[in-house]
């Protein structure tokens, strides 16, 4: 299979669809990998280590598109790509569909064949969305630490706090794999976390498996209205595969929080789980309303692009092999993991999630493959 790794043109996006390491797996298989000049080359990775393992560079973005079966990626197609998309193109890349109405009309229109890292699904886990979540988990209470800071029109308290002083109390909403990660961080700081989730099983996991300073709270309106009062930094980590993130932190509770509290979304992606957050860059990443500091960049892994990059490579190549060496249709057919990922289908969209945001006609999976 001929397979193509554009640069990433999103704004202040580091990262790359593969490592050389990747594309030697894949080359090693039988097929062809292009690469667009220098697009690994923030995250660390130069030309020369490409075209070692057997690649060969192309100067330009449509030359790619114009080569390729598969599109490899990192981030969703942007306006300046969907010209170059060709109907039956595969395109195994972070889409988040529900987000954004003109990407998903694009797609659509496009006729291409759109396979989504966040929706591919195995016996309930998303195996392509953990790597990065690990990441966004951690970053978050990084950069909400940053922010809290006075200059940044933070609190101005230390996470950790020192002798004698107490330490700043962290919320985080979701118990799963970026909750986690963001609770272990900032206990690993020395705050005080209470990490929220309806899940009760998952609860019971946190509870037998957090740090003694982390807390594991049942989740609903009165208990997160209690707490925010108190917080000092709130993360939110909520995610519904394929459909929007739930709007749990209401606009009218931002008068409750703390002058200088800081709100990182990571579910922005979705649509956020906040109602007041908007999409940020890392190049201005945050808003303040109401004295609320608002941090919700949509592309949080890609300010440490050497971690992310291999990270996600790691988890997306033996799915990239299966493709390849198969094709889309078998490869899904026989992976109903793999399968899961299918968003979009020549103009027909076969994830209900994505239908159901914007009330478009839904096909079933089942009747294409």
């Amino acid at each position: 299979m001929k397979i193509g790794v554009p640069k990433e043109i999103k704004p202040q996006e580091a990262r790359v669809g593969l490592t050389p390491a990747g594309a030697l797996s894949i080359i090693e298989a039988g097929h062809e990998v292009r690469i667009q000049n220098d697009a690994g080359l923030l995250s660390g990775f130069t030309n020369k280590s490409y075209e070692q393992v057997g690649c060969m560079i192309e100067n330009d973005l449509s030359a790619i598109y114009e080569f390729a079966e598969m599109i490899i990626k990192v981030k969703e197609p942007i306006s300046e790509e969907y010209n170059l998309i060709k109907p039956n193109q595969l395109l195994f890349t972070y889409f988040h569909f529900a987000s954004s109405k003109k990407l998903t009309d694009a797609m659509i229109q496009s006729k291409a064949i759109c396979l989504a890292y966040e929706t591919v699904e195995d016996n309930g886990k998303l195996p392509l969305l953990i790597p990065m979540s690990e990441v966004a988990g951690r970053m978050a209470t990084q950069e909400g630490a940053k922010y809290l800071e006075k200059p940044q029109g933070g609190f101005g308290i230390l996470l950790g706090g020192v002798t004698g002083v107490k330490p700043a109390n962290i919320m985080v909403i979701g118990g799963g794999v970026a909750g986690a990660e963001a609770a272990l961080m900032g206990a690993g700081l020395g705050a005080n976390v209470t990490i929220f989730d309806t899940n009760l099983d998952r609860l019971r996991y946190l509870e037998s498996n957090m740090p003694a300073n982390v807390t594991p709270i049942f989740s609903n309106q009165y208990s997160l209205e209690k707490e925010i009062k108190r917080s000092h930094l709130i993360i939110g980590t909520v995610l519904i595969p394929g459909s929007k993130a739930p709007k749990l932190i209401k606009k009218e509770m931002l008068s409750k929080m703390m002058p200088g509290t800081v709100l990182v979304d990571v579910a922005i992606d979705q649509g956020g789980c906040f109602e007041t957050s908007e999409p940020t860059t890392h190049e201005k990443p945050i808003i303040i309303k109401e004295g609320i500091i608002h941090y919700a960049v949509t592309n949080m892994p890609g300010a440490v692009p050497n971690t992310s990059t291999t990270a996600l490579t790691n988890a997306t190549l033996n799915y990239a092999l299966e493709l390849a060496n198969k094709g889309w249709k078998k490869a899904c057919k026989d992976n109903n993991a793999l399968a899961r990922g299918l968003n979009i289908i020549n103009g027909e969209v076969v994830y209900k999630e994505v239908a159901d945001a914007f009330s478009l006609d839904y096909v079933e999976l089942e009747s294409i493959l």
